[in-house]
C-alpha cells in the first residue's frame, strides 16, 4: 500500500528494516543531521537542515527553498514503496512535511481530509506552522492548508512521537 511513514529519529533504523522505504526525508538541525544510511540510495535521501522554528528568518528556520526542495523530491516519489519522513521527535517538522507531500500528491481540495487523517493517525502531531504556510504558498492553496491544520488543533503533548503510517488514499482510516 502506498504510504508515508512518519517517525522520530530514534525509530529510523527499525522503519528502514520493517518498511523498506524507497525515499527518505530527514529534517534535522545541521549539527544532528544524519548521513544516508548504508545501502540506501543517496539520491533518494533528502536532507533538510532546519530547526523546528515557526517564525521565518531565524537561523536554520524552514524557508521557501526547503519546502520547494521537499515538494520536488515528493514529486519524484512514485509511491510504489513507502516514503519515510523523520525529524528529531516525529512531532512537528516531519508531520508538516508529510502533510505537504500528501497535499501535493492528492491535489487541491484534499487539505482538510488529509489534516483530519493526520490527526486521527497521529494524536501527537503538531505540524510546524511555518512549513505548512510555506507549502500552502508553494502549492497555491490560498490558505487552505493553513486553515485545515488550524482546524485539527494542537496535538497531545509528548517528548517523542511514535511511528505513524499515513496512506495515500485518505478515505481509508
Amino acid at each position: 500500500m502506498p504510504l508515508i511513514l512518519i517517525t522520530p529519529l530514534s525509530a529510523v533504523p527499525n522503519a528502514l528494516l520493517s518498511h523498506a522505504p524507497s525515499h527518505m526525508v530527514s529534517l534535522l538541525s545541521a549539527q544532528y543531521m544524519i548521513d544516508t544510511p548504508d545501502g540506501f540510495p543517496a539520491e533518494r535521501h533528502l536532507r533538510l537542515s532546519v530547526h523546528d522554528i515557526a517564525d521565518p528568518g531565524g537561523d536554520q528556520a524552514p524557508a521557501r527553498e526547503h519546502v520547494d526542495r521537499l515538494i520536488r523530491f515528493g514529486r519524484g516519489w512514485d509511491a510504489k514503496a513507502p516514503m519515510l519522513v523523520h525529524c528529531w521527535a516525529g512531532v512537528s517538522r516531519s508531520t508538516a512535511s508529510a502533510y505537504a507531500v500528501l497535499c501535493d500528491k492528492l491535489g487541491p481540495g484534499a487539505e482538510h481530509e488529509i489534516a483530519q487523517l493526520l490527526r486521527a493517525r497521529a494524536p501527537h502531531a503538531q505540524p510546524n506552522k511555518l512549513i505548512v504556510r510555506l507549502a500552502d504558498e508553494a502549492l497555491g492553496r490560498g490558505g487552505a492548508m493553513v486553515r485545515a491544520v488550524e482546524a485539527i488543533g494542537g496535538g497531545e503533548m509528548v517528548t517523542e512521537g511514535v511511528p505513524v503510517e499515513i496512506p495515500l488514499a485518505p478515505d481509508r482510516p
